[in-house]
C-alpha cells in the first residue's frame, strides 16, 4: 500500500518548447465528433474512479484478462476432437471400429479400437500441454502488478487481470501501460510524458503525450480521493491512431479528447517518472489485442501432402478391397463352391449366401475395408506426433540456441511445424528489436569536409583479407578522404602491377603515419568502452581538435550536438560521465558524443541551456548559458530539426540538423565549401550502413530574428487548418542560407551474428524481406547494415510524388503512377542481367496501401518476387499482416515471419512459420509465434540444422510407414488370392495388433529424432543443402511412389516365397494357416526393420538397439504368446516351439525374403549414389573418404555461394569487385601521366638512340 505523498514536480514546462500540432489536440473535428457522441459506434461510457458502476449492465465491460489460448476447459474436449477427426486416417478408423462390433469385422474389436484410442489420446494429451503453456505466459503478463486507487486517496498494487474499466492507476517510468488509459497527470507541470510504441508500431521514437488542463491539479494521491468524471468515447475498436470523446467533469464543464491523452496497452512509459490514468478500454476491448487475432491452427505442408497420400492408400484399400469382393462374388459362381469340404451351404457365416452373390459380394466389399486397413498407418500420426515432440525437445534442449548473456534459450512453442522449418522459401522480418536491438552509437563524422573516425566494416575487413591488403587505409587513399590520403593518392600504385605491389604501397602509407606520430585510428580506447559513444580517431579524441586550423567551424560543429535537441541530463553518483534521456536514441548518442569531446550539456531550463564548454585557447573547461529562444522541432515532412539561442554576448544563432538533401537545399553560396566533400563521406556512411545527418548553422542578426519571431508567434496564434502551413512558412524564412559545418553517422546496432545469419540464410537459398514502420532512409541503412543491399545493387523505389487523399479521382492517379512505375521496373528487371545487376525494391507506406489494392496486387507482387531484396517502410501492423497472407498466397511458398512486438503479432499469425523474437520488448510476439529466439542469430541454426534434419526426417518417416504398411498389408490381399477371396485374416489377431504398435514403431522414432544425414558443422558449411526441403527432393510424389513399389516388391517377394518354401514338403504334407502366417510375418518383421537400417545414416546405440530389439521382441513374444494356454493363445498354440522353431525351412525361408525383399532397393540406392547423387550424398562421400579438409571440400564450399546475390559474402565479393575496378582505373590513369610526361618521352628517345 502506498502512503499519500507529495509530489516532486519536474519544473520544465516541455509543451512551451514545441510548436506544431504535436501536443496540441486538433480542434478542427470538435464539432463533429460531439455530435458522433452517443450514436452507434460512439456509445461508450466511463465513470471515472467509480469502477463498481461496470460490474452491472448496462455499463458491464470486460475485465482486464487477455488469453492467447486455443482452447478452454469447456472447448477443449469438442475444438480437439473435431482437429483430430480432420485427418481421414482417423476419419476411417473409427469407422472400422464402429463396425468392429459387426460380424463384419474380420477381428475383434479391442484390436482395432485400442489403436484408434492411443492415436487419440496421445495427440490430444500433446495439445493440452502446449495450450497449457500458452495459458501459463497469458498467465504471467495478467499477474504483472500496477497501483490501483482503492478510495480515499490509497494505491495498492493489484494484478492487471484484475482492472475494471474506471479503475485509476498510477504507472511508474519504464513500465508498460497494463490497458488503454486516459492520461489525467504526470510528474510534469504541464501534464506532459513520453511514451514508447515500439511494441504497437515498431516506431523507436518517443511520443508526447499530453493531459487536459482540466486535470493537471490531481498531482498527488490524497486528490483522487473525491475526484469523480464521465468519459462518453466511441466504442471499442483496432484503430491505434484516432481517438474520439469528451471529459465531462462534475456534469458541467466538458472537454474535448484526442489520441494525444490516451496511452495504449503495451506501449512503455520513458523519460517520465509517473503518469495517473484511468482505465477507458480493458482487455479484449484494448486497441492492442483488437489489432490480434486468435492463434490459428497451423499444418505443415508435409502434413497437409501427407492426407494426400492417405487418400492415395486409401484408393489403394478400396481398389483391392473391390478386386476382392468380384473376386469372392466369382467364386461363389464357380464350380468351387459345390466342394463339400468348403461346407458353403451349412450357413457358418450368416452374412454369406451362394444363393445372392450380389448380396454377399457388397458384404465382403465392406470386410475387405476394415481386413484391408493396415494399409492405413494408423500409427503413423501418432508416431510423428510422438517424433515432433521429442524434436522440438531437443531444439530447447540444443546449447547452440542458448544466449549466455540473457540466459534464454531457443523454444519450440509448438511441434506441429517442425519440419515446416526445413521448406523456408521467404522471410518477412520486422526491423527494431528483431535485427536491431535500438541502440544507437556515434561512430563517424565529418567536419570541414574531412572524414573522422576510421574503424572500417566486417565487410572491408574481409575484402582485405581476400585481397591481402589493408582496405580502411586503401580505402581513405581511393576516396581522397584527407590530406594524408591525397598526399598518397599521388605516389599511389605507380608502380603497381599486383597485389604485392599494393601492399608494398599501402605499408609506405603506414610509414608515413608513423613518422608523423599518430595513426588513424585510436586503440588505447578499446577497453574504454561507453555506451553509445563507438568513434576511435586520435586527430579528435584527446582533445587534439583543438591544435586544428579551422578550431571555429569545429566549434560551430560540437555546439550543434550540445544545444539542437530535446534531451534531459539525468545525473548519477555512481559514474564521472553524465547520462541523458531524450526523444529519440539518435539525440542521446550526439549529446555523449559531444560530451567526449569536450562539451558537456549539463542543464536545461525553461529558457536557458547551459553547456560545459573547452575553450580552445586556454585548454580549459568552461561553462556558458544559451538562451533558448526557438525550437524548431523535427517530424517526418520537414526532415530538420532547429534551436535558436542566443550566447551571453547577445549574439543569435540558429543551429539545424537534419537530412542531407533538405539542408543542402538550405545552403548559403558562400556556406557549400565542403558539400562536395561531405557528399561523398555521405555516400561511404550509408553504404556502411548507418544513420546519416548533416549539421548546419547561421548567425542571426536582431533585426532580423526581431521581424521573424513576430511573424511566427502570429502562426503559432493561429487556429484553424492553416495553422500548420503557416508555421512551415514561417520556419522557412529564418531556415535559410545556412552553413554547411558537416555530417554526423550514427549506427542503429545490430544484434550479434545479424549479416552472417543472413548471409547463411541467403545462401540457403531464402529471400528476405524487411518490413518495418519506421522511415525509408533509415530501413535503407539497415540493409546495408546487414547486408541485405549493397552499393552495386540496383534500387529499384516504389513511392507516391504526392499525398493520397479520399477523393476518387486522387486515387485514381495515384494508382495510375503506381502502375507506371511497376510496368517501367518489369520491363527493367526483364532485360536486365541478373547475375550483373541484382535488384532491391524499396516500397513506402502509402505505396503499399496501393499495391496492396485487388486490381493492382499481381502487377506488384510479380515485380517483386523478382527482385533479391523488398524493402517495405513505414507499415502499419494490419499492413504487416496482409503482405504476408497476400505473398502467401500468391506465391504458394512458405513464409515464415519474425518480430519481437506486438505490433508484429498478426504477421507473425499469418505466416506459415511464426518467430518471436524474446527480447525486452514485451511477449506479445512470442506468445502469438509458433518459435520463439532470444535473438535473430539463432535463426540460422533453427532453419540451415534443425530445420533441414527436421524435413529429412519426417520425410524419411512417412515414405517408411508407407513402405512397411504396404509391405505387411498386401500380404492379407495376396493371401486371400490364394483361398478364394473368402476374406479370411491371415495372422493372429494379436499378430496384427503388435505390428503397429511394439515390432515396427519405435525403430521408425528413432529415424525421426536422431538421423542426420550429415553434421550440424557441415550444414552451415553448406547451407545450399537446405535447398533440398524447399525442392520438396525428399517427399515428391516420385519418391512417394517410389516407396509404394518398394512395398510392393517386398510384399510380393515376401509372400511368394514364403507360400511354396512352407506350405508344402516333399511328402505332400501341408502347413497350415497358422504356420505360414508365422513364418511369413516374421519375414515382415526382419523385412522392414533390415529396410529402417539401410535409411539411417547416422547410427547411435539407441538406433541399434531399438531396430535390433524389436526384432527381439518378436521371438520374445511370440515364445510367450505361443506357451499360453489354448483358450488364449488360440490356434497358435505352441506353433513356435512345436512347429516353425525346430523347422529349418523357418529361417532359411527368413533369411531369403529377406534378401530377396531388399536387393531391388539395395541395388537402386546404390546406382542413385554413383551415378545421380545429391547434395548430401556428395558430402557424406567426401567425410567418409577424408577429403572434408582438401581443395574438393571447399571448393564445393564455394559453389553454394555462388548464386548468393544478398549477404554478406555477396556483398565482400562486391567490394572485391567495387574495389579492384578502383585500382584497374588507378593503375591506367597513371600510366597514362607517366607516358604523357617530358621525362618519360625524353628517357625514351635515349633509349631508342644507337
Amino acid at each position: 500500500m502506498s502512503k499519500p505523498r507529495g509530489r516532486r514536480k519536474q519544473k520544465l514546462k516541455w509543451s512551451k518548447l514545441y510548436t506544431f500540432s504535436c501536443l496540441r489536440p486538433s480542434t478542427d473535428d470538435q464539432q463533429p465528433s460531439d455530435q458522433r457522441l452517443g450514436q452507434p459506434g460512439f456509445s461508450r461510457v466511463v465513470f471515472c474512479n467509480e469502477p463498481r458502476l461496470h460490474k452491472r449492465k448496462p455499463h458491464k465491460y470486460p475485465n482486464n484478462y487477455v488469453s492467447t489460448t486455443k482452447y478452454n476447459l469447456i472447448t477443449f474436449l469438442p475444438i480437439a476432437l473435431f482437429e483430430q477427426f480432420r485427418r481421414v486416417a482417423n476419419l476411417y478408423f473409427l469407422l472400422a471400429a464402429v463396425l468392429s462390433f459387426t460380424s463384419l469385422a474380420p477381428f475383434n474389436k479391442v484390436s482395432v479400437i485400442a489403436p484408434l484410442l492411443f492415436v487419440i489420446g496421445i495427440s490430444m494429451i500433446k495439445e493440452a500441454i502446449e495450450d497449457w503453456h500458452r495459458f501459463l505466459q497469458d498467465n504471467k503478463v495478467n499477474s504483472r502488478k500496477v497501483m490501483v486507487h482503492v478510495g480515499n486517496g490509497l494505491f495498492v498494487l493489484k494484478s492487471w487481470e484484475s482492472l475494471l474499466v474506471g479503475d485509476v492507476v498510477r504507472v511508474t517510468k519504464n513500465s508498460y501501460f497494463p490497458s488503454d488509459l486516459l492520461l489525467l497527470s504526470s510528474s510534469y507541470e504541464d501534464g506532459l510524458c513520453y511514451v514508447e510504441t515500439m511494441n504497437l508500431d515498431g516506431e523507436t521514437n518517443l511520443k508526447a503525450k499530453r493531459s487536459l488542463e482540466a486535470t493537471l491539479s490531481l498531482d498527488d494521491d490524497l486528490k483522487f480521493s473525491k475526484f469523480k468524471a464521465t468519459v462518453r468515447c466511441e466504442d471499442p475498436n483496432p484503430s491505434l491512431y484516432t481517438f474520439i470523446g469528451n471529459l465531462d467533469i462534475d456534469e458541467e464543464e466538458s472537454y474535448s479528447l484526442s489520441p494525444t491523452q490516451v496511452l495504449l496497452r503495451d506501449s512503455k512509459l520513458r523519460n517520465t517518472e509517473y503518469v495517473y490514468g484511468v482505465v477507458i478500454f480493458s482487455g479484449p476491448d484494448t486497441k492492442a489485442v483488437r489489432n490480434s487475432t486468435r492463434s490459428p491452427s497451423k499444418r505443415s505442408r508435409v502434413e497437409r501432402k501427407m492426407d494426400r497420400v492417405i487418400y492415395l492408400l486409401f484408393a489403394m484399400m478400396v481398389l483391392i478391397s473391390l478386386i476382392s469382393a468380384i473376386g469372392s462374388a466369382m467364386f461363389t459362381q464357380s464350380d468351387n463352391f459345390k466342394r463339400w469340404y468348403l461346407r458353403l451351404h451349412d450357413d457358418v457365416d450368416t452374412l454369406f449366401s451362394p444363393e445372392d452373390p450380389v448380396f454377399s459380394c457388397i458384404l465382403q466389399f465392406i470386410r475387405a475395408l476394415v481386413m484391408y486397413g493396415y494399409l492405413i498407418p494408423i500409427s503413423l500420426y501418432v508416431s510423428i506426433e510422438v517424433v515432433k515432440v521429442l524434436q522440438a525437445m531437443l531444439i530447447n534442449k540444443d546449447c547452440a540456441l542458448l544466449d549466455e548473456t540473457t540466459g534464454k534459450a531457443v523454444e519450440a512453442r509448438t511441434s506441429n511445424l517442425n519440419e515446416e522449418l526445413g521448406q523456408v522459401d521467404m522471410i518477412l522480418s520486422d526491423k527494431t528489436g528483431t535485427l536491431t536491438c535500438n541502440q544507437m552509437e556515434f561512430r563517424k563524422c565529418s567536419i570541414e569536409g574531412i572524414s573522422y573516425g576510421g574503424e572500417v566494416t566486417e565487410v572491408d575487413l574481409a575484402a582485405s583479407r581476400r585481397m591481402n591488403i589493408d582496405v580502411e587505409r586503401h580505402r581513405f587513399s581511393l576516396e581522397g578522404s584527407d590530406s594524408t590520403g591525397r598526399s598518397i593518392e599521388m605516389f599511389d600504385l605507380s608502380t603497381a602491377a599486383d597485389c604485392g605491389a599494393e601492399k608494398d604501397i599501402l605499408e609506405l602509407h603506414h610509414g608515413n603515419e608513423n613518422e608523423n606520430g599518430k595513426g588513424r585510428i585510436s586503440h588505447s580506447r578499446k577497453a574504454d568502452k561507453i555506451k553509445g559513444f563507438n568513434f576511435r580517431d586520435d586527430r579528435l579524441m584527446d582533445r587534439m581538435w583543438i591544435y586544428k586550423s579551422n578550431v571555429s567551424d569545429m566549434i560551430m560543429f560540437f555546439r550543434v550536438m550540445a544545444l539542437c535537441h530535446t534531451g534531459i541530463p539525468v545525473e548519477e553518483n555512481t559514474c564521472e560521465r553524465t547520462t541523458y534521456e531524450a526523444e529519440s536514441p539518435e539525440e542521446v548518442a550526439f549529446l555523449i558524443a559531444a560530451q567526449e569531446f569536450g562539451f558537456k550539456f549539463c542543464q536545461r531550463t525553461q529558457s536557458a541551456v547551459v553547456v560545459q564548454e573547452l575553450d580552445p585557447s586556454s585548454g580549459m573547461e568552461v561553462k556558458r548559458e544559451y538562451k533558448l529562444l526557438n525550437l524548431l522541432e523535427f517530424n517526418s515532412s520537414r526532415k530538420r530539426m532547429s534551436v535558436i539561442v542566443s550566447n551571453s554576448e547577445g549574439e543569435i544563432f540558429l543551429f539545424c540538423k537534419g537530412a542531407d538533401d533538405v539542408i543542402f537545399d538550405r545552403l548559403a553560396d558562400n556556406g557549400r565549401t565542403y558539400q562536395q566533400a561531405t557528399e561523398t563521406h555521405l555516400s561511404m556512411y550509408a553504404e556502411d550502413g548507418l544513420r546519416t545527418m548533416v549539421f548546419a548553422y547561421k548567425q542571426v542578426g536582431l533585426q532580423e530574428y526581431e521581424n521573424w519571431s513576430g511573424a511566427f508567434e502570429q502562426a503559432k496564434a493561429t487556429v484553424g487548418h492553416e495553422r500548420e502551413e503557416l508555421l512551415e512558412s514561417a520556419s522557412e524564412m529564418i531556415e535559410n542560407d545556412l552553413q554547411l559545418l558537416g555530417a554526423v553517422a550514427i549506427e542503429d546496432k545490430l544484434q550479434k551474428g545479424v549479416p552472417e545469419s543472413i548471409d547463411k540464410l541467403a545462401q540457403a537459398g531464402i529471400k528476405i524481406w524487411l518490413l518495418t514502420g519506421d522511415k525509408r532512409e533509415t530501413a535503407v541503412n539497415i540493409g546495408f547494415a546487414c547486408s541485405l543491399l549493397r552499393h552495386d545493387m540496383r534500387q529499384l523505389h516504389l513511392c507516391l510524388g504526392k499525398d493520397i487523399s479520399n477523393k476518387l479521382h486522387v486515387m485514381k492517379d495515384a494508382k495510375g503512377e503506381i502502375q507506371y512505375q511497376l510496368k517501367g521496373y518489369n520491363e527493367l528487371i526483364t532485360e536486365a542481367d541478373r547475375e550483373e545487376a541484382p535488384f532491391a525494391m524499396v516500397v513506402d507506406g502509402k505505396a503499399l496501401e496501393i499495391c496492396l489494392s485487388n486490381d493492382v496486387k499481381k502487377q506488384f507482387l510479380s515485380v517483386a518476387m523478382n527482385c533479391d531484396v523488398v524493402i517495405c517502410c513505414r507499415v502499419s501492423p494490419k499492413q504487416k499482416a496482409l503482405i504476408t497472407r497476400t505473398v502467401k498466397a500468391h506465391s504458394g511458398k512458405t513464409i515464415l515471419a519474425v518480430g519481437d512486438g506486438a505490433n508484429d503479432v498478426g504477421m507473425i499469425q499469418e505466416a506459415d512459420i511464426g518467430v518471436g523474437i524474446s527480447g525486452m520488448e514485451g511477449m506479445q510476439a512470442v506468445m502469438a509465434s509458433d518459435f520463439s529466439l532470444p535473438e535473430f542469430r539463432f535463426l540460422e541454426r533453427l532453419l540451415i540444422v534443425h530445420g533441414h534434419w527436421c524435413y529429412k526426417r519426417i520425410s524419411k518417416m512417412i515414405v517408411y510407414f508407407v513402405y512397411k504398411n504396404i509391405a505387411f498389408g498386401l500380404t492379407l490381399f495376396y493371401y486371400n488370392t490364394v483361398a478364394g477371396f473368402s476374406g479370411q485374416d491371415f495372422y493372429d489377431d494379436w499378430y496384427m495388433v503388435m505390428f503397429n504398435v511394439l515390432l515396427t514403431s519405435l525403430p521408425v522414432i528413432a529415424l525421426g529424432v536422431l538421423e542426420q544425414d550429415v553434421s550440424s558443422d557441415v550444414c552451415l558449411k553448406f547451407p545450399a543443402l537446405y535447398q533440398e526441403g524447399q525442392r520438396d527432393e525428399c517427399f515428391s510424389w516420385a519418391r512417394i511412389i517410389g516407396w509404394i513399389l518398394n512395398g510392393v516388391v517386398a510384399s510380393l517377394a515376401t509372400f511368394t516365397l514364403n507360400i511354396y518354401a512352407v506350405s508344402a514338403d516333399k511328402h505332400g504334407r501341408t502347413a497350415d494357416m497358422e504356420r505360414v502366417g508365422t513364418t511369413t510375418y516374421t519375414s515382415i518383421i526382419w523385412t522392414v526393420n533390415c529396410q529402417i537400417a539401410l535409411m539411417i545414416s547416422h547410427f547411435t546405440w539407441i538406433s541399434h538397439l531399438l531396430i535390433w530389439g524389436s526384432i527381439l521382441c518378436w521371438y520374445i513374444f511370440l515364445y510367450c504368446y505361443t506357451m499360453l494356454p489354448p483358450p488364449l493363445s488360440g490356434d497358435v498354440f505352441h506353433v513356435f516351439t512345436g512347429q516353425v522353431g525346430p523347422a529349418p525351412a523357418y529361417w532359411i525361408t527368413t533369411l531369403l525374403a529377406v534378401i530377396a525383399s531388399l536387393l531391388p532397393y539395395f541395388t537402386l540406392i546404390a546406382i542413385q549414389r554413383e551415378f545421380f547423387p545429391m547434395d548430401d550424398d556428395i558430402i557424406q562421400e567426401m567425410k567418409l573418404s577424408g577429403t572434408d579438409s582438401t581443395a574438393t571440400w571447399l571448393r564445393e564450399q564455394e559453389k553454394s555461394k555462388q548464386l548468393t546475390q544478398v549477404g554478406y559474402s555477396a556483398r565482400v565479393d562486391a567490394k572485391i569487385r567495387h574495389l579492384r575496378d578502383q585500382l584497374h582505373r588507378k593503375r591506367k590513369s597513371f600510366s597514362i601521366s607517366v607516358r604523357n610526361s617530358p621525362i618519360y618521352k625524353s628517357v625514351i628517345r635515349r633509349e631508342q638512340l644507337p
